[in-house]
């Protein structure tokens, strides 16, 4: 089927990501852009700009006159990322706190316990879609718009940490505990508790994602 030309970064983005969470990619090496170009049939604009995000992103390096290859994420830089999400994430969703509806926070419960049954039945990407969900819904209440786009701006390279290794961070029942905590503390109406909890939660989870790399 023929891809809209509007379209062509964002399908490359997703071709080069999901070869990424299949391990066709791997860390180290070389992604030749007429390799893309032949394999989807598309000219290799689209592949430069879709290549220069995903180096924004974190999960390609650019080596100057070399090209690009696939990131391979040193335990500083995983603990980085995990400590400055939680940091922005953390700013986001208490900056907007009041913001939350009940409607909202049952849509987010909802949410958390269809994460559990996605885990159970193993199913990653399921998973992996409906906590990007989950936390969008989170810091989509916030006000600062800068604000937001850094954090989504980390989103690709830890989602694609979590997919690999969920399995032996957490439990199917901690996974949902963990996202209940928040809905919970949303709830109180403690903006300075709950940024403490969101930034700790991710801190323990890049320590965890830290110990399944190496």
């Amino acid at each position: 089927m023929a891809i809209e030309r509007s379209t062509y970064k964002d399908h490359v983005i997703k071709h080069i990501y999901n070869g990424l969470q299949e391990n066709r990619f791997r860390a180290g090496e070389k992604i030749l852009e007429s390799h893309l170009a032949k394999d989807l049939g598309i000219s290799r604009a689209p592949i430069r700009e879709a290549m220069a995000d995903m180096v924004s992103a974190g999960l390609l390096e650019y080596r100057p006159q070399v090209g690009n290859f696939v990131a391979a994420l040193s335990a500083k830089e995983i603990i980085d990322s995990y400590v400055a999400r939680g940091v922005l994430e953390g700013f986001a969703i208490s900056q907007g706190i009041n913001n939350f509806s009940n409607k909202d926070l049952l849509r987010l419960e909802e949410m958390a316990h269809q994460m559990e049954q996605f885990a159970r039945q193993d199913q990653r990407k399921a998973l992996i879609d409906i906590g990007q969900e989950f936390h969008e819904e989170l810091f989509r209440h916030c006000t600062n718009s800068q604000v937001v786009l850094f954090t989504k701006q980390l989103s690709l390279k830890l989602h694609l940490l979590f997919y690999k290794h969920w399995a032996n961070v957490y439990t199917p029942e901690e996974i949902r505990d963990r996202h209940l905590e928040i809905i919970a503390m949303i709830r109180k109406k403690d903006p300075v508790k709950l940024e403490q909890l969101i930034r700790q939660h991710y801190i323990d989870t890049g320590h965890k994602i830290v110990e399944q790399e190496n």
